[in-house]
């Protein structure tokens, strides 16, 4: 969705507010498409003292997996991001800076980039999740497995030691 902002390009204070839902299902995270719901997309562009600031915020619901124990879950998303857009670049390195085609910005374009970019890179059911046995694979967030706990090799003297003692 292209933002035309030529209507505040020269009047400080005002403001323009854009919203719009997109479809993101064929965007792919290592094998995966998470985002199979419509992400919905708020911004504004203010005009401040004859500088653009736009504002955004994105939100979708994820069908993400937990990288510990690999259970299925719905995570909400939200993104903010921000910027400021210029028609012609004073500073070539600034990577805050937009630029501006014939007064408009592909506001999906940036929404994208910036919901890729806000992509964790461990997602994890919950903060507490205890993932599986090495061993046996059983989830331990049901409870212990029956697995019989290794003494550390570097232990193993001492392991035997009170072995000895019990008996």
């Amino acid at each position: 969705m292209l933002f035309d902002v030529r209507p505040i390009l020269h009047t400080p204070g005002k403001q323009l507010e854009f919203r719009f839902d997109m479809d993101l299902s064929d965007v792919d995270f290592d094998g995966r498409r998470p985002i199979s719901r419509p992400v919905a997309v708020e911004s504004r562009v203010r005009n401040t003292a004859g500088l653009l600031e736009l504002s955004m915020t994105v939100r979708t619901t994820l069908d993400a997996v937990c990288d510990r124990c690999g259970k299925e879950f719905l995570q909400n998303r939200e993104i903010a991001y921000s910027c400021l857009l210029a028609e012609e670049l004073q500073n070539e390195e600034n990577d805050e800076i937009v630029l501006l085609e014939d007064g408009k910005v592909d506001g999906e374009d940036l929404a994208r980039t910036a919901l890729i970019l806000g992509m964790d890179t461990k997602t994890l059911c919950s903060e507490d999740c205890k993932g599986l046995c090495p061993r046996c694979g059983a989830d331990l967030n049901l409870g212990p497995c029956s697995c019989k706990k290794e003494t550390d090799p570097r232990l193993a003297a001492l392991a035997k030691l009170l072995e000895n003692n019990q008996e």
